[in-house]
């Protein structure tokens, strides 16, 4: 899919030198400003261009109608090993994935795509994402020492920025199915010779038909095929009611991965999941105890969409030749990760386990 207009824009590049040292400064999520490691400064973010966040018609940008300052062109390269897109500076020439600790050098080419239309800045400090994750280690069963050692040897985070789609539509679903009703009938049977009353359910089934309908507000659609969806959904929920204006301050000291999902197959998620929900709307309109769907014919109009920010906390650690990736959502501190497992402890467990019942039934075969 073609996007924007014929005319390229300029590379963005976006860099925050200390005022009163040089130094890069970096968004502090404790205090909400620019903050110079180096020299102790601080200055208030830029808002003079921010502009609140809005929906976009999905219907113009695939017909390649976005307007040109809603287009920007970054520095990526591609992951060889996960796949993830990870964004560079100008100056800025190796890098490691912040998905899998994998090597990353950077090329020479360019990604065009949509401007961010909204972020959710950062909350948590690393130092506060680093103890949620220790945290979730030690909560783990027969996860091996040595992990949860090396994990808290104090190894830096990265805090990125992931890319997601957000839908708004409207609809309107005909529905073609039937209504069970549940009744009962006793009858005697003999069992082990003895004579009981068992109940036997029936369903009566009766035609039905009708109309639901629906606004769906922000389905949230990850962008990026770098992080497993049961890491990204395991991460929710995210607080969008609080979503800024995109301004690049908020990416001062951060990484940001650009979006690989396509915006059309973005949709086709979204719609996978409207038509889950609707599909729960049209059983609970039939009612009764049972139901059966046959046919439904959804409309769908005013579809709208973002292109969001979302921040997470991620660890990758390579142990024992193995990579472990652990990822905190950025704004709750709630811990999603690859489960590791301890060979010997398991073994340990299952020969205490036996030991224990062992022990059990000889106190029970010397009782009787």
């Amino acid at each position: 899919m073609k996007l924007g207009t014929s005319s390229e824009p300029d590379m963005v590049e976006h860099r925050f030198p200390c005022t009163t040292c040089g130094a890069d400064m970096r968004f502090d999520p404790a205090k909400g400003l620019l903050s110079c490691d180096h020299c102790g400064a601080t200055e208030a973010l830029d808002t003079s261009n921010a502009r609140a966040p809005r929906e976009m018609d999905f219907q113009a940008a695939l017909s390649a109608q976005i307007p040109q300052q809603d287009m920007e062109e970054t520095r990526v390269a591609q992951c060889p090993n996960c796949g993830a897109e990870v964004e560079f500076d100008a100056d800025l020439h190796a890098t490691e994935c912040p998905f899998c600790a994998t090597p990353v050098v950077t090329d020479t080419g360019a990604h065009r795509q949509i401007k961010p239309h909204g972020l959710l800045p950062f909350g948590l400090t690393e130092e506060a994402a680093h103890d949620a994750m220790s945290d979730w280690l030690g909560s783990l069963w027969f996860a091996p020492n040595g992990l949860k050692s090396y994990a808290r040897k104090g190894r830096r985070m990265s805090g990125v920025y992931l890319p997601y789609w957000t839908f708004d539509a409207q609809t309107a679903t005909q529905y073609r199915g039937e209504r069970g009703d549940d009744y009962y009938t006793s009858h005697s049977v003999t069992r082990n010779g003895k004579r009981q009353t068992v109940r036997k359910r029936h369903t009566r089934w009766r035609a039905a038909a009708g109309r639901v309908s629906r606004f769906f507000d922000d389905v949230l659609v990850l962008a990026s095929g770098a992080l497993p969806r049961q890491f990204s959904e395991g991460l929710e929920p995210w607080d969008l009611s609080e979503l800024e204006p995109y301004i690049p301050d908020y990416l001062a000291g951060f990484r940001a991965t650009a979006y690989s999902v396509p915006l059309e197959d973005g949709y086709k998620d979204a719609r996978d999941y409207m038509d889950r929900v609707i599909l729960r709307d049209v059983k609970f309109d039939i009612g009764g105890d049972r139901q059966r769907v046959h046919d439904m014919d959804t409309a769908v109009s005013a579809v709208t969409f973002k292109h969001i920010l979302l921040p997470i906390w991620m660890a990758a650690y390579k142990y024992r030749g193995k990579t472990y990736r652990f990822v905190v959502n950025g704004r709750t501190g709630r811990v999603q990760g690859e489960r590791p497992y301890s060979a010997w402890k398991i073994a340990f467990a299952v020969l205490a386990g036996a030991i224990v019942a062992a022990v059990i039934g000889y106190i029970i075969a010397m009782n009787q």
